[in-house]
């Protein structure tokens, strides 16, 4: 069944006062959601503000990404941290960006959490049990944006948080739903016209083919551009290319009609 609406999200604003951080005046316009990054694996209040003020200008969601605090890892190593420390952490950087867009006049909509902390939120529990109390904790009414399938999905709805589950564009995947370690053979999917082909199979069916060849069926809200993927704005445009051939539109998936947790 051919979806007529999907949502593209990219994480963005994750410079180190740089501006613009990598190729987000490019990639903004392209995509319907930005995960503006909070400070704690990169970005700064200054950077906050003007990638709020970007997307603003582009009519673009824009969503919190927070993460453990790790500039020096990007965010992408697994830290020791208590759930209530987790917890205290989303709260703080959502806070903080709630902030910007206030300042901006821009709601926030959602809450997606960035890489090993969404990667530990995606199989553990207590991890998951932490962020969604953070964000239940600034704002209930806050999206969640959780891996298609995983525990934080299960954890954000049985704690009263609206969910939208998510797929990802340029990530490779296990034959297990999960995602590929980056680092390992086929994490990472960067030519454009593979990438495009994915999404528009995402977009219309539902599946998305394993490493392994797997064909997985995945429920899903929004799928995922990385910024930092290399040649990402020409991901962006061939995908935008593709859906718009394909007749799918492309809107922030609280005006597209994701389901509600």
């Amino acid at each position: 069944m051919t979806v007529p609406a999907i949502d593209l999200n990219a994480d963005v604003g994750e410079g180190f006062g740089a501006w613009p951080p990598a190729a987000d005046e490019q990639l903004i316009p392209l995509v319907s959601s930005a995960n503006v990054a909070c400070g704690f694996h990169a970005s700064d209040p200054g950077l906050m503000r003007r990638t709020v003020r970007l997307a603003k200008a582009h009519g673009v969601a824009v969503g919190a990404h927070p993460s453990f605090p790790d500039r020096v890892g990007f965010g992408r190593r697994m830290l020791a941290a208590s759930p209530r420390e987790i917890e205290d952490d989303v709260v703080y950087q959502v806070g903080a960006l709630l902030g910007c867009c206030r300042a901006e006049g821009v709601p926030l909509v959602h809450v997606k959490p960035h890489g090993a902390l969404y990667a530990a939120a995606s199989r553990d529990p207590a991890v998951a049990r932490a962020i969604v109390a953070g964000v239940r904790g600034v704002d209930p009414s806050l999206w969640l944006v959780c891996l298609a399938g995983s525990v934080l999905a299960r954890e954000g709805r049985a704690g009263g948080v609206r969910c939208v589950e998510e797929a990802f564009a340029d990530r490779g995947y296990a034959p297990d739903g999960t995602l590929l370690p980056r680092g390992t053979p086929g994490a990472l999917v960067t030519d454009p016209a593979a990438v495009a082909e994915r999404v528009s199979r995402l977009a219309r069916e539902g599946i998305v083919r394993a490493a392994d060849g797997t064909q997985l069926h995945v429920v899903l809200g929004t799928i995922c551009v990385h910024g930092d993927t290399p040649g990402a704005v020409d991901v962006a445009r061939a995908i935008r290319a593709r859906l718009d051939r394909d007749g799918v539109a492309v809107r922030p998936f609280a005006a597209a009609g994701a389901a509600p947790g």
